[in-house]
């Protein structure tokens, strides 16, 4: 049977490893998932890319969502995985930490911002469509309130976004690059809380073990691809990850 004693032997013995992340890891922050029952996505509809460029509701309608908080991630806090994760990056055995989530649990748990690879972006912050220049949220909604004027940047009043990736929007091409080579970089390649169904960023396990990395994944529930795996642990990550990892500090 798998065990948390056998994921604490591959990370003892892994000299380079990649964590890659999914909402899995933050449900225990009491973040809710996208596209569970009861995830973000059943309660309201994602508002893609296109539309929210060439719609001003559309672009009213997404930063009142952002203001209000109604993706479920203001003010939460990192929690056992996140941690356990940070100590495998500050003893130097994890090499980076690539993430599908936006909620910046991974900086605020203490990983460097250079350590961590965000494929889908951060909802932390906002950037502009234009220039790229970034504007912090809390201005942003400041302005907004006083005003009613939806967020424009400051310097070329183009259009500004939460820095995320929605729907219909290209992946960001350097994370990507770092992502892939990174993956093809580690020997141990541990996945927790994804379930592995969002393409491109779900073919960096199968890379990693076809390039020979061994392969574990750690989610509540099965993944298609739990077959290519090493190890399969069907666990709550907190306590899982915080017990492999003590049992190697």
């Amino acid at each position: 049977m798998p065990s948390r004693a056998h994921l604490a032997r591959l990370i003892a013995d892994a000299r380079r490893m990649v964590v890659f992340t999914g909402a899995g890891i933050s449900t225990e922050s009491g973040i809710p998932d996208f596209r569970s029952p009861g995830g973000v996505w059943s309660r309201m509809k994602p508002i893609y890319f296109q539309d929210f460029v060439a719609s001003e509701e559309r672009r009213r309608e997404a930063w009142e969502r952002a203001f209000g908080g109604r993706a479920g991630w203001v003010g939460r806090e990192p929690n056992a995985g996140h941690h356990a994760v940070a100590r495998l990056v500050a003893s130097g055995k994890c090499a980076a930490v690539i993430t599908q989530n936006v909620d910046n649990l991974h900086q605020a748990s203490g990983v460097p911002a250079d350590r961590i690879i965000e494929l889908h972006g951060n909802a932390s912050y906002a950037t502009c469509l234009e220039c790229g220049e970034r504007h912090e949220l809390d201005e942003l909604k400041t302005l907004y309130e006083a005003t009613g004027d939806l967020p424009a940047c400051r310097s070329c009043s183009g259009i500004v976004k939460t820095a995320t990736i929605s729907f219909g929007q290209a992946m960001p091409a350097e994370p990507m690059a770092r992502a892939e080579a990174e993956t093809l970089a580690c020997d141990l390649f541990l996945v927790l809380g994804s379930s592995l169904v969002v393409y491109p960023a779900a073919g960096f396990p199968v890379l990693a073990k076809k390039n020979g990395a061994m392969l574990a994944i750690v989610n509540r529930e099965p993944t298609d691809i739990d077959p290519y795996a090493d190890l399969v642990l069907h666990d709550e990550i907190g306590p899982a990850m915080s017990e492999a990892t003590s049992a190697n500090s």
